[in-house]
């Protein structure tokens, strides 16, 4: 492999195993039904065997195919990455330079193994990755980066050592924040309940429905169910069945965290940041602050007590696909105040202030109240009365009016629209308390709501539209929102700035 991209070249030699194992993980997904039948199954086995070979041998041609057909190369006269690829119907792929948004080092468990890397490019036209080259050196990888990402930059092709020159400087430049193991560890125990309780409580529900219909479908005595699996063992097996879920959902965090997150640094590379991680699969992103859109810093009590914050990053992204950009959002996690002052002051040039504040109307407290607890309420009562095995169950109607009630009015409490001259600062949460820091300069659309039934009370909604994400504030005085809008375009229309 040349350091010198304007010539047509391909990955590493060892990207043929990687390609492989790709192709043989994409057919045993597809096959996985088969593979499933076939282990228990003790006829045939032969037959098994030889679709094995077979599949094995097929993912090898392809991967060495995918291989052989994987070109890139830097187009100097078009300012252009050019990217040809393909087995049976060819690819090719021209990505202006001014459009890479950004370029990722990451590092699967093989590709460690095989001390290569994964180079992906990304814009910011498109929800996914534009380009991945799944096997190149961290030498020629961190060149090619610097390549697509620097403006001006000079080629020095001619130097065969300049690759080795890149990959020292890297090296030489020190992480001004490292995120400890103790942070993280605080981080994992105080974040992400309703994630990981949610798809814990989906498994569980799920588990007990096949359960259920075991016990329904086999010849199970019925006298025996209806002596072991009475009222009082259900209401028992549920509290248990929570109290589980609620000690998996902090071993899930914790683990999760810890392996994601793992020794994650923050370097500054010329006018950019750097951020690594990862303890099986590592990643590296590089983080401009003239693309940045949105910078969110969240945290709730137990992380307020800790002096740890948790700050997600987004970039653009076009307005279509915003909902999956936001979940590809940067995280730099367990950061304590310093270190978020240092991260806000370098990604938005300059501190936020507060300055005034928009409240929402109570109208808002009584709308969620009605929406989350009146008629969930009313129509679980309904359902008991039809199915009287679910009376029994009548006694957590309580718990959940109460918790419902307890998040409407801290998430009401913490709703606030902060509004100054350079920033706009979204409130919102419950429990996890997020503040979303605009500047007006990188407002896309504002869009402005209010309901023939909202007229009379002068209460409304307003959705502010950026490249990275959207954000909501409402309900409110409507007056003073379209005040606020009128003054936010009038910024837009007249600012010298530009969003990205």
């Amino acid at each position: 492999m040349q350091s010198d991209f304007s010539k047509p070249q391909r990955q590493s030699l060892l990207g043929i195993f990687i390609l492989f194992a790709d192709s043989l993980q994409s057919s045993i997904r597809a096959l996985f039904p088969i593979l499933i039948i076939s282990l228990f199954n003790d006829k045939n086995k032969t037959y098994y065997l030889i679709l094995g070979a077979v599949v094995l041998l097929l993912a090898l041609i392809v991967g060495y195919l995918r291989y052989r057909n994987f070109t890139f190369f830097v187009d100097e006269d078009n300012e252009e990455f050019v990217v040809h690829k393909g087995i049976l119907s060819k690819t090719r792929i021209a990505i202006p330079l001014n459009k890479i948004q950004q370029v990722n080092l990451n590092q699967s468990l093989l590709q460690r193994i095989l001390s290569v890397h994964a180079l992906e490019i990304d814009t910011a036209g498109s929800a996914k990755t534009e380009v991945t080259i799944k096997a190149i050196t961290q030498k020629y990888a961190l060149v090619l980066k610097e390549r697509l990402l620097e403006e001006g930059f000079t080629p020095h092709y001619e130097e065969a050592d300049y690759a080795d020159r890149v990959e020292h400087e890297q090296k030489k430049q020190r992480p001004f924040i490292r995120v400890s193991p103790v942070s993280l560890l605080k981080t994992g125990i105080t974040s992400n309940y309703v994630r990981s309780f949610g798809l814990l409580l989906a498994f569980f529900i799920s588990t007990s429905q096949y359960v259920d219909d075991y016990l329904t479908y086999s010849d199970t005595d019925a006298a025996f169910i209806n002596e072991y699996f009475n009222k009082v063992f259900l209401l028992r097996f549920i509290f248990s069945i929570i109290f589980v879920i609620l000690v998996l959902t902090l071993l899930v965090n914790l683990v999760r965290t810890m392996v994601r997150y793992y020794n994650f640094t923050v370097t500054k590379q010329h006018n950019a940041l750097l951020l690594s991680h990862g303890l099986i699969a590592t990643r590296n992103t590089i983080i401009r602050p003239e693309k940045v859109q949105i910078v969110s810093v969240g945290r709730n009590f137990f992380q307020k007590k800790f002096n740890i914050n948790d700050i997600k990053i987004r970039q653009a992204a076009d307005l279509e696909q915003s909902r999956e950009r936001r979940k590809m959002a940067m995280e730099i996690p367990g950061v304590n105040e310093q270190e978020k002052n240092i991260l806000m002051q370098f990604l938005l040039e300059k501190m936020p202030e507060r300055g005034f504040t928009v409240v929402p109307n109570i109208r808002k407290v009584i709308l969620n109240i009605f929406r989350l607890i009146i008629i969930p309420v009313a129509l679980f009562y309904a359902y008991t009365r039809l199915v009287t095995d679910v009376a029994p169950f009548l006694i957590l109607i309580p718990f959940y009016v109460v918790f419902i009630g307890i998040l409407i009015y801290f998430g009401f409490r913490h709703n606030r629209l902060f509004i100054s001259p350079d920033f706009i600062i979204m409130q919102h949460g419950a429990w996890d308390v997020e503040n979303d820091f605009i500047a007006p300069h990188k407002i896309q659309a504002i869009k402005l709501t209010q309901y023939f039934w909202q007229k009379s009370s002068n209460v409304g909604t307003v959705k502010i539209y950026t490249a990275g994400g959207n954000v909501n504030f409402g309900l409110a005085n409507f007056t003073q929102l379209k005040k606020l809008t009128n003054f936010w375009l009038y910024q837009v229309e007249t600012t010298d700035k530009n969003w990205m």
